[in-house]
């Protein structure tokens, strides 16, 4: 450990001038596995990552709703990845694009990439003097990469795990994570992950195009952190869709999805409050006085905000039907 830290903080004095140009200035070690990836039936491009080293999500991940997906590691050029999405709108491939950037990168033995475009068409590179273990396997619609393993088990296991998983690309990277994580992983330990889900087409609005974008910067247990905060992030993305309802007045919709909300992260207060609400709303002041009584229980805050929610037409119960949820 002393060793690699020791080689890090000397980088810069060590690393020939021709890698220190803009284009091709070595970043932060990154040492790690990843996957990029591309859902052949929705469309959805997405990448995930997991390394023994700070705030990986900040360096290794990239993804551009209706461009593609890149994963740059091992001595990161963190340039690959708004330059590949460049490349990727012009219409190259995500193998043009690839050769392209290492071709012009003075550091390509040390580099470590896989790109997927939003056709599907995937390409990786594995420096040959990243440390080993290191590899990756390219399969239909994803690529899985791995550097400074433990063995060199850990990209197999991954790429086993996505083709058998079902279900949401988000939970088909999350499986593959944890495949490489039962294997080994990355020999020095875990730190950091991250994931990043887009949409298969841009909508012009890059806050809206990104439907999982988490990162745990620092936890002893990266992965299973992801597992926790994917099944939240599940739970808040049926919240949005719940407000989304109650700007159009839909308060069937509301309470459905603030219901689905509530079975996923049923400890977490505010989600509950909602869903109470949204029930007295939609006629069910009965089924929501339960709740109402729970939360008011819990915290009083929340008996005051329910006393405003009138004056902004969140709240739409009659007045002896408000009044009783006030008393409870």
């Amino acid at each position: 450990m002393k060793r690699l830290f020791l080689f890090t903080s000397l980088l810069f004095f060590l690393t020939p001038q021709s890698l220190l140009t803009q284009d091709i200035k070595p970043s932060n070690l990154a040492h790690t596995y990843s996957i990029v990836c591309r859902d052949a039936e929705t469309g959805e491009l997405g990448v995930a990552v997991q390394t023994h080293w700070f705030g990986v999500g900040t360096r290794v991940s990239w993804a551009e709703a209706g461009v593609g997906a890149i994963a740059t590691q091992s001595f990161t050029n963190a340039s690959f990845g708004p330059r590949g999405f460049e490349l990727l709108k012009q219409g190259k491939t995500a193998q043009e694009a690839l050769d392209i950037l290492i071709e012009s990168d003075d550091g390509r033995d040390v580099r470590q990439v896989a790109i997927i475009d939003n056709k599907g068409n995937v390409a990786a590179w594995t420096g040959k003097k990243c440390i080993k273990d290191a590899g990756h396997i390219v399969g239909e619609n994803f690529s899985v990469q791995a550097n400074l393993m433990l063995n060199d088990k850990v990209w197999p296991a991954m790429s086993k795990a996505f083709k058998e998983t079902k279900g949401h690309i988000s939970e088909r990277m999350l499986a593959a994570l944890e495949a490489a994580q039962n294997e080994g992983g990355d020999i020095r330990g875990k730190q950091s992950a991250a994931m990043i889900v887009v949409k298969p087409e841009s909508s012009g609005q890059p806050w809206a195009d990104r439907t999982v974008d988490l990162r745990i910067d620092d936890h002893s247990e990266p992965v299973k952190e992801m597992r926790r905060l994917l099944k939240i992030n599940k739970a808040y993305e049926h919240m949005d869709l719940g407000d989304a309802a109650i700007e159009k007045n839909d308060i069937e919709g509301a309470e459905y999805h603030y219901g689905k909300a509530a079975e996923l992260y049923s400890e977490n207060i505010e989600i509950k409050y909602w869903y109470a609400v949204s029930l007295a709303n939609a006629g069910k002041v009965e089924m929501s006085l339960p709740i109402f009584k729970e939360i008011f229980a819990k915290d009083e805050n929340w008996r005051i905000l329910t006393e405003r929610l009138p004056q902004s037409d969140l709240i739409t119960v009659s007045e002896e039907d408000f009044k009783t949820i006030m008393e409870q």
